[in-house]
């Protein structure tokens, strides 16, 4: 946008601007599928997203670390006004609603949903340094639009350590609960028929259950998982389903109900290093468990499952053949999210899904026929070992697979695969691959595009200075967006350590975290300065990027 002055002809100014006709990221990897794919961004092209004109923008500052991708929400009447906004959830338990473009930083609301008498909860009390120091919100919440309503899941703990789980409604106008918000998440309410732990019933543990995977909201139900914490204590991969009218339950499944294998523990964790369970046209949920027993009767450890909704009956599902050894090795299957291709118009299969594994073996599976548990093959449409272990959702777009694996001790390269439709495969050699690596957890992709599938830019970041895990003394530092071209990744556009002066550093990592793009713009969850050692004064922010002002 250009604008002259009509007193003096010689005097003018312009400026990029953003618009679009996007409804919102309003959920986990832009929609249903967890495709990634913002295909309605025109202002952020292959051409200006360089040093020169891109960069960071601004920043607004959290209570706490935020794991929780950023949501993106249009035309809220918030403010005063109608303003684009961002929804940011903390470790602290908190939850922030900034405006999206306003800079410096706006911020409309800010709630801590902690009762009196109690507080955030402790990497201490759950034996393990995985997520670390504090646990609040940690799943990527869901947004229904059509209400303004925020739904998510805290975790408390009273002074005397008894730990609460709740699920919130909120107005995303201004943070108030809804009629029977919040919902106490317990062993009373949560229980479902089987003797695996010891009785005729299972009950739901609100100390070692681990809200990790984002939220789904398909037909009026919100869907929420949960799996461990570092596989402590006794814990089930439970999916329960609330009622968005009242909040009460829809229904409730549990992975691994009942012993097998002569194993002593039965685990089988839905957590999918913070992946939400997919959804198609159907309303049909598709998901992946961990580690633990399987029988493919009523326990579904390592396996991909399709579920109908709402009553969560397994419909379907894929095991692999070595699930046994999967199990073994703490070589989760579910360590990985699951992406619903584009229904195909050619070839053998219309409807598929891919995801990976620990194992790192990429699965494109049929979802009309998963394929099941076969001991001798696996009876799957494809399946090749990619470079490396899965801790992340892939992105698909135009054909083409983008998956950033990770390798533990060491920096790996993020890839993308071609996606033939004629025979309805991948081919199994990369086609490009980023020209550096990225540290563990590796990383999940975001894609912007125009409709015409141009312009086409992989977004993601490498979160692998996070700091303090399962024991290992380390300081996290920033962590780093990168930009490449969905052409061809082996292409950098751009990425946030490049620019002199540190001028578009971001706040200190937060692994699983997933960059959102909208409108112009890229939001990123960090830390802030805390480095997870004691030291910092900012121990949450988002990061603003985008087009800088000419």
């Amino acid at each position: 946008m250009t604008a002259t002055s009509k007193a003096d002809a010689t005097k003018g100014a312009s400026a990029t601007i953003g618009v679009t006709d996007l409804a919102g990221v309003t959920t986990y990897h832009n929609d249903l599928s967890r495709d990634g794919v913002n295909a309605q961004e025109y202002a952020l092209t292959t051409s200006n997203v360089t040093t020169a004109t891109f960069g960071k923008l601004f920043s607004c500052t959290a209570d706490g670390a935020i794991y929780g991708q950023p949501l993106w929400v249009p035309n809220v009447s918030i403010g005063g006004g109608t303003h684009n906004v961002i929804v940011a959830v903390t470790m602290h338990d908190s939850v922030f609603v900034f405006d999206a473009d306003a800079s410096p930083c706006v911020t409309y609301w800010n709630e801590q949903l902690i009762p009196s008498g109690e507080t955030y909860g402790s990497y201490a009390d759950v034996n393990s340094s995985d997520i670390y120091p504090d646990i609040g919100i940690l799943g990527t919440p869901v947004i229904d639009p059509s209400s303004g309503t925020i739904y998510l899941v805290t975790k408390t703990k009273t002074t005397g350590g008894t730990y609460h789980q709740r699920l919130h409604a909120l107005s995303i106008a201004g943070g108030t609960e809804a009629t029977n918000s919040p919902v106490e998440i317990s062993s009373s309410s949560v229980t479902f028929p089987g003797n695996c732990d010891g009785g005729t019933t299972n009950t739901f543990n609100t100390l070692t259950e681990n809200q990790r995977p984002g939220l789904a909201l398909i037909n009026g139900v919100v869907y929420v998982g949960w799996a461990s914490h570092g596989d402590q204590g006794g814990f089930h991969g439970w999916l329960v389903g609330y009622n968005t009218a009242d909040l009460s339950i829809s229904n409730i499944f549990n992975a691994t109900p009942n012993t097998a294998e002569s194993l002593s523990y039965c685990r089988g964790g839905i957590w999918m290093s913070g992946g939400a369970p997919a959804a198609d046209a159907s309303n049909n949920l598709y998901l992946i468990t961990g580690n633990g027993v399987f029988d493919g009767v009523t326990d579904y450890s390592d396996s991909y499952l399709k579920m109908s909704t709402p009553r969560l009956t397994v419909t379907d599902f894929f095991t692999p053949n070595n699930q046994s050894n999967l199990d073994a090795n703490d070589q989760d299957v579910g360590a990985s999210g699951t992406a619903l291709l584009i229904d195909q118009t050619s070839g053998p299969v219309t409807h598929l899904l891919v995801g990976g594994s620990k194992a790192s073996v990429i699965f494109l599976l049929n979802r009309d026929n998963l394929g099941k548990f076969n001991a001798s093959m696996d009876a799957v449409v494809q399946e090749f070992t990619g470079n490396a272990a899965s801790f992340s959702t892939p992105a698909f777009w135009n054909n083409n697979l983008y998956y950033f694996g990770t390798q533990y001790t060491t920096t790996q390269v993020g890839q993308s695969f071609a996606f033939n439709p004629a025979t309805g495969m991948f081919s199994t050699t990369a086609s490009a691959q980023t020209p550096s690596g990225f540290g563990f957890p590796g990383a999940t992709p975001s894609i912007s595009a125009t409709p015409n599938a141009a312009n086409g830019i992989v977004w993601a970041i490498d979160a692998g200075s996070y700091g303090m895990n399962n024991g290992a003394s380390t300081a996290a530092g920033p962590a780093i967006l990168h930009a490449y071209s969905a052409s061809s990744v082996a292409t950098e556009l751009w990425n946030s350590s490049q620019a002199t002066g540190g001028r578009d550093t971001a706040g200190n990592a937060v692994k699983f975290t997933v960059p959102t793009v909208a409108n112009g713009k890229v939001y990123i969850g960090t830390r802030g300065n805390d480095d997870t050692q004691g030291h910092g004064t900012t121990f949450g922010e988002i990061d603003v990027y985008g087009l800088l002002p000419n």
